[in-house]
């Protein structure tokens, strides 16, 4: 049976430039005659579409249904073999990365915008993810950017909406279509990984004394933490609380820290439950947060890192390497050096992992924007960080069984043997762009100059001196393919090991972000009282001399920031 190709006149959109994390806009920006066309065709042409199968998922916000059945008209004109689609459009990001690799798909298409608020006055997203699973390298965003900016038709052809609430196979045109359950392929996944057993015996002989409470946010995550916490360790439904996805997530900010996940930290510390956790709206974050215990993202990486040989994955593989995001504690480095283990620092995006995990040098990961994950996917993965932990506690306790180790307790077991390193992120979101090139400018000026070296600060509130040992801006090499990523962020480092790092960010629809990230590590030698202080406490000193150093103030015009983590 023929099938007629139409072609759409169009005319390129500005701006249409995808980053690691795709293309992010208002949804409203999104929802103009053309402009989503424009993109999906333009990811097409970047690729081999003709005989391509691909995998068609997101995070459920709104305009997602919509923008599935566009693709599917585009899809099918431009001779797509094969897409295999989440029922409802749902796909966690991480489940989209484990579906990709699992049915050997080409690549995929994500509808996310990760942490970013939904609904139909907030953001929309398009990312594209290559047939290992991860993010669309610099190469094939570039490709798809060149494409946008001289567009001048995209194809269609015309055909009943395909229904996606309907699990089975069907077709579009010529194209087969493949609706899958979005959860059953990624909860296989993690009982493959970790021992689901032992967790499970763990809880329900701790039913009363070791509570567990997992939030949604109202994002993706929901179905599949039902699917493992509930339907397969038998935890109660009180287990799980915003667990329903909903366009606009609920009308929260489905970012999980401890400003945008408050319905997590309330419940947890009015009802003293003793393991709480959250994930973001496309479930490759996570935050993990007990009664008066939360764990900073780099303490949560280096811990997993260290109680690696307890999970079965590692067990029967063993650990490659680790490594971190630039921004993130050095904590993961200590754990590296004391088991021998090749560690990296790299810039701020997972691909960058993906590269040493496709080469066998790298196992486990993460950044200190709350994404952890290891090599058994190329994204970072919120579900996997959160049973890492309660595989790591069970496995503790049974080490223990006279003592009940929870967060705290392995907090502090950690710290007794490697130190601390106290780390908070301040973000300044939706401030002037020329202010925030203006503090740019001031750091890269310093750097030229090495006017800040060898220059001691004192703060007025802590009396403490910080001598400038360098200022660069971060730069990288890839180990694997010889790239060379520069400008990843202005690093102040002093001459006590501390540092503080400044860098510019994009990935909001309106606005530029400015993030300072502040480290001090303190030795296990300095005691159990000093290293179980207060965060900010411990980082105030610092922080003024950061704030002192950039003029960062006066440049955003803002006394507080928006979001501290």
């Amino acid at each position: 049976m023929g099938y007629q190709v139409k072609e759409i006149s169009t005319k390129p959109f500005d701006g249409q430039k995808p980053g690691t994390s795709g293309l992010r806009k208002r949804v409203k920006v999104f929802q103009q005659e053309h402009y989503t066309e424009n993109f999906i065709q333009a990811i097409l042409d970047s690729i081999k579409a003709d005989g391509a199968t691909l995998v068609i998922g997101g995070d459920g916000r709104y305009f997602s249904p919509e923008t599935v059945q566009t693709i599917l008209k585009i899809g099918s004109a431009n001779g797509v073999k094969k897409l295999i689609i989440g029922k409802d459009s749902i796909l966690s990001t991480p489940a989209a990365s484990n579906v990709i690799r699992k049915y050997k798909a080409d690549g995929g298409i994500l509808l996310t915008a990760s942490h970013n608020p939904g609904g139909p006055n907030n953001d929309f997203g398009i990312k594209y993810n290559v047939s290992n699973g991860g993010p669309a390298p610099e190469n094939v965003t570039n490709k798809i950017y060149e494409i946008t900016k001289t567009i001048q038709k995209y194809k269609v052809i015309e055909s009943d909406p395909v229904d996606l609430s309907v699990i089975g196979k069907t077709s579009y045109g010529p194209t087969e279509v493949q609706i899958i359950d979005s959860v059953a392929d990624y909860v296989e996944l993690l009982q493959d990984i970790f021992d689901f057993q032992l967790i499970k015996d763990f809880l329900q002989n701790n039913a009363s004394s070791f509570r567990i409470l997992f939030d949604g946010l109202h994002g993706v995550t929901g179905p599949y933490a039902r699917a493992i916490l509930v339907d397969t360790l038998g935890l109660p439904e009180a287990s799980i609380q915003n667990c329903v996805a909903l366009p606009d997530f609920g009308g929260g900010h489905p970012d999980p820290n401890l400003t945008y996940a408050h319905s997590l930290v309330e419940v947890v510390e009015a009802k003293n439950i003793q393991f709480g956790a959250a994930s973001d709206g496309d479930g490759d974050r996570n935050m993990i947060y007990g009664k008066g215990a939360f764990v900073t993202p780099s303490d949560s990486v280096a811990i997993i890192a260290d109680w690696a040989h307890v999970i079965p994955y590692f067990k029967k593989g063993g650990v490659k390497g680790l490594a971190r995001s630039m921004p993130t504690s050095k904590a993961i480095d200590l754990v590296a050096q004391k088991k021998g283990l090749e560690y990296f620092e790299v810039p701020t995006g997972w691909k960058f992992f993906g590269n040493l995990m496709d080469a066998g040098r790298l196992s486990i990961c993460g950044e200190e924007s709350f994404g952890t994950g290891s090599d058994h996917i190329r994204e970072k993965d919120g579900i996997w960080a959160i049973m890492a932990w309660l595989n790591i506690i069970a496995a503790a306790n049974k080490e223990s069984p006279n003592e009940l180790i929870g967060i705290k307790e392995l907090l502090k077991k950690h710290y007794a043997v490697y130190g601390r390193s106290f780390f908070s992120r301040y973000d300044y979101e939706e401030v002037s762009s020329e202010g925030a090139n203006k503090l740019v400018a001031l750091l890269d000026g310093a750097i030229t100059s090495s006017s800040l070296a060898k220059k001691t600060y004192k703060s007025k509130s802590t009396n403490q001196d910080f001598t400038i040992a360098s200022v660069t801006n971060f730069s990288y090499t890839d180990p694997i393919d010889g790239s060379v990523s520069k400008n990843q962020g202005q690093v102040v480092l002093f001459d006590d090991g501390s540092r503080v790092v400044f860098r510019l960010s994009g990935t909001g629809s309106a606005g530029a972000t400015v993030r300072l990230y502040v480290e001090r590590y303190v030795g296990p030698e300095a005691g159990e009282k000093v290293l179980a202080g207060d965060t900010a406490e411990g980082l105030k000193g610092l922080i003024e001399v950061a704030l002192e150093i950039s003029n960062l103030k006066e440049f955003l015009g803002r006394d507080e920031p928006t979001v501290i983590t």
